[in-house]
């Protein structure tokens, strides 16, 4: 006789409402369906495997462990399903995780999934009209061409529109980095007018294409993870590729050569977007529009980020957030909401 299964006694949702992941509090026993955006199935210090996943829902995402796991647990469902878990959070390092027993794949079909995209599909939708407007706003006749070109690419666009910006420092949800770079484009179009010297319709297509290689660095059809040429070389590699395979369709279009200063400008600030070697910037931004787009990425991904941790510890009661080592600081929330 095979043994009960520890699901067999799940409540109906009518009966046990789920909460989101900013409401889970410390030491509360959890029985309910998280969407699985990666996992990985780890030695500890004595050799013995653990299986850890990121667990997601719209609010936020949480780290879930179970100890002493094997390989039919890792096989058991993939990145992109939904799991339903048993377990109990706790307090680990300034950061709330599940410790969970038991993990099962959940029929889709089954799943409100509202209750688990960030971005709705109508909000994606409307995100892409704005994108698509500022194309149409470029002046300039080979960066608007060359805005034309990508995108009139189908099936780089889904990718991108379904796309996170990360796989957890910022905007890691499907329509991310869409949601990231439409937030770019309009901090650009509001900046450019206060610094005469800097080219709009430059910076904005800068800021369109920076992240581009995102689209094949992240696996995003399920799960957000990285792809084999993700790990091997990188977002800002995989871009300048595809920046060159554009201007190249962009030249058979016109029948002659792109204009090289332009193609190496367009180049240098998706190469030099991240600002500083430390941070996996092949160059440092040496034009106007190169610093104006670096500055303007990291204030968004830093934004968004502290946002995020935020929403991630709402259940604490206290004013402040946890200590986090990465960031070396803890953030002041308030212990009242602002009007």
């Amino acid at each position: 006789m095979p043994p009960a299964s520890p699901f067999r006694d799940v409540l109906s949702p009518s009966r046990n409402r789920r909460k989101c992941v900013t409401e889970l509090a410390a030491q509360a026993e959890i029985n309910q369906v998280f969407l699985a955006t990666r996992k990985q199935l780890r030695p500890n210090r004595h050799g013995q495997l653990y299986l850890q996943v990121e667990l997601a829902d719209r609010s936020g995402m949480i780290t879930g462990r179970m100890w002493n796991a094997s390989d039919e647990h890792f096989a058991a469902f993939e990145e992109g399903d939904y799991v339903r878990v048993i377990g109990v959070t706790q307090l680990y390092s300034g950061a709330l995780q599940i410790i969970f027993t038991a993990i099962e794949r959940v029929d889709p079909t089954s799943v409100d999934e509202s209750a688990f995209r960030v971005l709705p599909r109508a909000a994606v939708q409307e995100l892409r009209k704005e994108l698509d407007g500022f194309a149409a706003s470029l002046e300039h006749p080979l960066l608007k061409l060359l805005a034309e070109e990508l995108l009139a690419d189908t099936e780089l666009m889904e990718a991108f529109e379904r796309c996170p910006a990360g796989v957890k420092q910022h905007h890691a949800y499907a329509g991310g980095l869409l949601e990231h770079v439409v937030m770019l484009l309009r901090l650009a179009d509001r900046i450019a007018p206060l610094y005469a010297e800097l080219d709009r319709d430059l910076l904005l297509v800068g800021v369109l294409l920076h992240d581009i290689g995102k689209t094949v660095e992240l696996e995003n059809e399920k799960g957000f993870s990285y792809t084999e040429a993700g790990q091997l070389l990188g977002h800002v590699l995989l871009g300048l590729d595809i920046v060159e395979e554009k201007i190249h369709a962009v030249e058979l279009r016109m029948g002659h050569p792109f204009d090289d200063e332009l193609r190496n400008r367009i180049k240098h600030m998706v190469a030099s977007h991240h600002g500083e070697y430390a941070y996996g910037a092949p160059k440092l931004p040496m034009t106007l529009e190169a610093l104006a787009l670096h500055h303007l990425d990291a204030l968004d991904a830093r934004m968004a980020g502290t946002l995020q941790l935020f929403q991630s510890e709402a259940a604490l009661d206290d004013g402040w957030t946890q200590y986090h080592p990465n960031l070396g600081r803890k953030f002041f929330r308030g212990r009242t909401a602002h009007s």
